[in-house]
């Protein structure tokens, strides 16, 4: 007996041991918000206040040791995003999750972001301010990465810290501007289409500009007194498989003094981007004796893309100009090394690419490049069809200055100097949101853009060979859209069609009207607008849209062949204001029958493999609501059966009674427990919780969350056929910056601001994000002295 009691002790004393050694090591792994640090090169002491959802608010004698601190800080909560953002465009996933994202690292490697950054780097003034202040951030960086703990993702996948260059902050900003484009899923899938089922098909998609729309309107004043082309599959399946988040949408607007309550203007912004833990944001506050700004920062970027200060505010919102372009080449029968052009053959130019890969040999490959760009096809084998097609894209084909104009936005201190810096941003295309103190509200449509022959579609794959599709000239900025000082008094953007300058539309992959439409019709209804009445619009989760499709569609309904609970339920529906509740089952019913209206109009023309490509379009976003209402169109009749013709009353009808069934089967007859609670859901996915063991620590969530696609509070999601709308794109930060009180301006971020999940503010918002609530920016040194839990001190050494 006393030898098994001594047997226990030691056994309970190795336990004890092993469990203070976790407790140690999870201890050292967590990021430091006190204390003192020694930061080499900076001249002064900098003082650190983290507040209490762990924001640092960074106080140092001049702007390069604040921008040192700022990369200490920014690494020591963000190291893996970091690490994993900047090998997105190096084609360096392989080498941390294996051989399963192959073919992601051929795309990316074959799109030229890193050649870009690289030969960008290589022509930066390295005596500019903007180069100076980025080399001190990456020495912030370096410095955690030398002497900081290793985040647990390290250990886990078997990565080895490195230091982090110029070239890949360049590189996080060419993903960011390939994000945000959208012809590459939609050039070659329409061309597709047109080239299997003919002309007629493309002819009634919501392809092309609709003058019915609510479009943001142009307005410019001075300041104020005061083919077998199916390389479309493989671009989705390259995509999709990203552990990064990509960027969507978004919605912003500023509204005027004389709209407002105090006479102050008001910005408004929430950057709809693809949820990820950690999210995409990091907020910082930096305050020295000639800059202040409270800016928002991508992962390994040392310029805020979001910001304001006590004079300036900005925002963003993604333009979806067309800047890819998609060429057919002809290679020379007599020599495959060789291309047709107007002026004769030219020569390939051939890159030869490695990708190591995880537990397996490096793998080779070539990318043939025209004067257009690189080949895409059989690039990666899920790109199919010999024809070779070519890339155009205007990121890689002009000067980078996007880091000059991210700098010279942070810095500008009235209108004129911010407006000065937007030229520099050629890719990728943003709307520009802006507020001053002194009362100017603007917006302008950033990106290189330029005019193409009238009888050329950028939305189809063009001719490659003859010269005739190629752009006829680029247009100086001045010609871009744009308002400022409008006399409606707000400017706003919901990535919706912008106005014609010059009697010309910009061709682009915008989005439907839904947003715009309830924006401009709450903008429109007040003038006393303040921070509390900005901040719940917002949130709002109301579609104008929606319930005037039912009115269209409901009408097709038999009402005699439809059951008491049924007609109970149909009625609701007619009745319904198109707002979406967490208690609410219209919206249920809804989406239902939309999915299965989309379906059956759909998937027999595209089957499986398109319809799935077809319906992550903005494209198919734009059609619900123009598809609905074409009584008569081709899309209706269902190709397989072949003896009859199908016709819109008999789809809605059949689509109907499929989408009740299907919520019978889910929930019971009971149609009162067919709440949206139980249908659409917010979880927050980190590439290692993929692993199921490993999820509940990783993710965030999952959450029920009110809103939907297309509204304001748009909690975006993409029908998967489950009837469970899983919510993966919505607001990456809802902020309100009121220039009557600026240091009471509000913020919140989808989960938290660190992204090691070790630390207290891993998640600490995420309940506050999905009840709508805010959080005070705070400004006021005295305030943030006084009220931060922790402070961080960096001493020179």
């Amino acid at each position: 007996m006393k030898k098994l009691k001594k047997v226990l002790l030691v056994l309970a004393g190795l336990v004890l041991i092993v469990a203070i050694g976790v407790f140690v090591f999870v201890q050292s792994l967590k990021p430091d918000y006190d204390g003192k640090i020694s930061l080499s090169g900076i001249s002064n002491e900098v003082n650190v206040y983290f507040d209490d959802y762990g924001i640092p608010h960074i106080y140092a004698n001049n702007e390069r040791d604040a921008t040192k601190a700022l990369g200490y800080v920014h690494a020591q909560d963000r190291l893996w995003q970091m690490e994993l953002l900047r090998r997105v465009a190096k084609g360096k996933l392989s080498e941390v999750f294996g051989a399963d994202l192959v073919e992601t690292d051929k795309f990316f490697l074959s799109l030229g972001i890193d050649d870009n950054s690289v030969q960008a780097v290589s022509e930066m003034d390295l005596e500019s301010e903007a180069v100076i202040l980025a080399q001190a951030y990456l020495e912030g960086v370096n410095q955690f990465i030398e002497e900081g703990p290793t985040p647990i993702e390290f250990y886990l996948t078997g990565l080895e810290k490195k230091p982090f260059e110029l070239n890949d902050i360049m590189d996080a900003m060419g993903y960011m501007a390939f994000s945000f484009a959208m012809a590459h899923k939609t050039d070659p899938l329409l061309t597709d289409i047109k080239n299997e089922l003919g002309e007629k098909y493309i002819q009634d998609l919501a392809v092309y500009s609709d003058t019915t729309t609510t479009w943001i309107k142009n307005y410019r004043n001075t300041k104020v007194d005061s083919l077998d082309l199916d390389i479309t599959a493989g671009v989705f399946q390259a995509l999709n498989k990203l552990p990064v988040p990509q960027f969507e949408g978004s919605n912003s607007w500023v509204i005027s003094p004389s709209k407002t309550k105090t006479g102050k203007v008001i910005l408004a912004n929430d950057p709809h981007i693809s949820y990820a833990q950690p999210s995409v944001w990091y907020e910082v506050h930096i305050s020295t004796p000639t800059y202040e700004k409270y800016g928002y920062h991508l992962a390994g970027g040392p310029f805020p893309m979001l910001a304001h200060d006590r004079n300036v505010a900005y925002g963003l919102t993604m333009f979806e100009n067309d800047d890819i372009d998609f060429y057919l080449e002809q290679t020379n029968p007599a020599d495959t090394t060789q291309y047709k052009t107007e002026n004769g053959w030219e020569n390939y130019e051939y890159i030869t690419k490695e990708i190591k890969v995880k537990d397996a040999e490096p793998i080779s490959f070539t990318v043939r490049k025209t004067r257009h760009g690189p080949l895409v096809n059989n690039v990666a084998k899920q790109i199919k069809g010999d024809t070779p097609i070519a890339m155009s894209w205007i990121y890689t084909q002009n000067k980078n200055k996007v880091l000059d104009a991210v700098y010279e936005m942070s810095h500008a201190s009235n209108l004129e100097e911010f407006e000065g810096a937007l030229p520099k941003i050629h890719a990728p295309g943003l709307n520009v949101m802006y507020g001053d103190a002194e009362g100017n509200v603007a917006w302008w449509a950033t990106a290189q853009l330029y005019q193409m022959p009238d009888s050329v579609s950028t939305k189809m794959v063009m001719d490659g060979a003859s010269g005739k599709d190629e752009p006829v000239r680029y247009l100086d900025f001045s010609e871009n859209p744009s308002a400022i000082n409008p006399p409606w008094n707000y400017v706003y953007s919901a990535n919706n069609q912008p106005d014609s300058i010059a009697g010309m539309l910009y061709p682009g992959y915008y989005l439907p009207e839904n947003r715009a439409l309830r924006i401009v019709q709450l903008l429109e209804s007040k003038n006393d607008w303040d921070r509390e009445s900005t901040s719940q619009m917002i949130l709002d989760a109301t579609s104008l849209v929606n319930p005037a499709l039912v009115a269209e569609l409901i009408k097709l309904l038999d009402v005699s062949h439809l059951n008491e609970e049924q007609l109970v339920q149909v009625d609701a529906l007619r009745n319904w204001d198109g707002t979406y509740t967490l208690d609410g089952t219209n919206p249920t019913l809804y989406h239902r029958c939309e999915y299965f209206m989309v379906k059956n109009t759909f998937l027999d023309e595209l089957g499986e493999e398109k319809f799935k490509q077809f319906i992550g379009t903005h494209v198919f976003k734009r059609q619900i609501a123009f598809g609905a209402q074409m009584k008569t169109g081709i899309w209706w009749d269902n190709i397989l059966t072949e003896d009859k013709v199908e016709t819109r009353e008999e789809i809605v009808l059949q689509s109907f009674a499929e989408a009740w069934q299907s919520l019978v089967d889910d929930f019971g007859p009971d149609a009162s427990q067919w709440t949206w609670d139980k249908v659409h859901t917010l979880e927050h996915p980190h590439p290692i919780g993929q692993v199921e063991s490993l999820r509940s620590f990783f993710n965030v969530g999952p959450f029920p969350v009110n809103g939907t696609r297309e509204v304001i509070n748009n909690m975006s999601f993409t029908y998967d056929g489950t009837g469970f709308h899983k919510v993966n794109v919505g607001p990456s930060t809802r902020r309100v910056v009121d220039f009557s009180d600026i240091e009471n301006s509000m913020s919140i971020l989808p989960t938290g601001q660190s992204g090691n999940p070790f630390s207290k503010h891993y998640k600490d918002q995420a309940e506050m994000f999905v009840e709508g609530k805010f959080r005070k920016m705070m400004m006021n040194k005295e305030e943030i002295q006084n009220n931060s839990p922790s402070q961080l001190v960096f001493y020179p050494n």
